[in-house]
C-alpha cells in the first residue's frame, strides 16, 4: 500500500484554508492543519474524513519563533505539498492603522510564507510536490485604504511567480489570485460589506479551480469569471481612471 502523501495547510481554521482541508482530504492526503484557533483547527479535523489521520499545529507566523515552531512541528514529517494560505489584511487608511499591525501583517502574508517555503523545499522537492501560494488579486493593482495588503500580496504574487519560474522543472507551483470571496476576510479586516459584492465568487469554487490548475502543472491561477472579469479590468482600466475608482469603493463607511 503506498504510503499517504502529507500536506501542510497554513491558516487552515478558516477561509479559504479550511475549504482546502476539506478538498484535499477527499483523496485520502495526511494533512497537517495549522492555525492559531485550536478549537476551529479540531473541530475541522473531526470533520474530514479518517480524522485519526490528520495532525493540528497552532503557532503564530507573525513572529519568527512561531514559523520556528511551526517548522519544529513538521521536522520528522516529510511533505509532499505546502499550502501558504495564512494571511489577513487591515482596512483604513495608512496613516491611521497601528503600525504594529501593519508589520505583523507583512510578516503573516509574505514574510512567513518565504520562509516556509525556504526551509522545506529541500523535502518538498525530493517528493516532487507542489506549492500553493494563495496571494490575490489585490496584489495587481494598488488599493488604497488596504495598502499594506495590496503591497503584501504583491510582494507574494511576484516572489511566487519568479520561484515557479525557477523550479519549473522540478516543482509544480500555483500562484492563486483571486477576488472577493465570503470567507469571513471582510470581517476581520475590517473592510466595508458593500466593497466589490458583484465579484464574490464562493471559495468552494476558488480552490477547486487552484486544484485544477495544480493538475495541469501549476500556474498564475485566477478563479471563475467574476474574478478574471476584475482581473481584466485591472489590466486595462488606465491607472488614474482606475485609482478614484478603487478609494472611491474602498472609503465606503470611513
Amino acid at each position: 500500500m503506498t504510503e499517504p502523501r502529507r500536506i501542510l495547510i497554513t491558516g487552515a481554521s478558516g477561509g479559504f484554508g479550511m475549504e482546502f482541508a476539506r478538498q484535499l482530504a477527499l483523496p485520502g492526503h495526511t494533512l497537517l492543519l495549522h492555525g492559531r484557533d485550536e478549537a476551529r483547527l479540531q473541530q475541522l479535523r473531526e470533520s474530514l474524513p479518517e480524522p485519526h489521520r490528520h495532525r493540528c499545529i497552532r503557532a503564530e507566523l507573525s513572529h519568527p519563533q512561531g514559523v520556528q515552531t511551526l517548522l519544529e512541528a513538521v521536522a520528522d514529517t516529510p511533505l509532499y505539498g505546502l499550502v501558504n494560505n495564512a494571511g489577513f489584511g487591515l482596512w483604513g487608511k495608512f496613516e491611521q492603522v497601528d503600525i504594529a499591525e501593519q508589520l505583523n501583517m507583512l510578516r503573516t502574508d509574505l514574510e512567513a510564507p518565504m520562509a516556509l517555503t525556504h526551509a522545506l523545499l529541500p523535502q518538498l522537492k525530493a517528493q516532487h510536490g507542489f506549492i500553493i501560494n494563495v496571494s490575490s488579486l489585490a496584489g495587481e493593482y494598488p488599493l488604497p485604504w488596504m495598502s499594506g495588503y495590496a503591497a503584501a500580496k504583491a510582494g507574494l504574487s511576484y516572489w511566487s511567480e519568479a520561484l515557479r519560474t525557477e523550479l519549473a522543472d522540478t516543482l509544480r507551483i500555483v500562484t492563486l489570485a483571486p477576488g472577493p470571496s465570503p470567507t469571513g476576510f471582510r470581517r476581520i479586516s475590517g473592510m466595508p460589506h458593500a466593497t466589490g459584492n458583484f465579484f464574490r465568487t464562493p471559495a468552494t469554487l476558488v480552490v477547486r479551480q487552484a486544484l485544477q490548475c495544480l493538475q495541469h502543472g501549476g500556474g498564475y491561477c485566477v478563479p471563475g469569471w467574476r474574478h478574471r472579469l476584475l482581473w481584466l479590468m485591472q489590466k486595462t482600466v488606465p491607472r488614474r481612471f482606475g485609482l478614484a475608482i478603487m478609494a472611491g469603493q474602498m472609503q465606503r463607511g470611513s
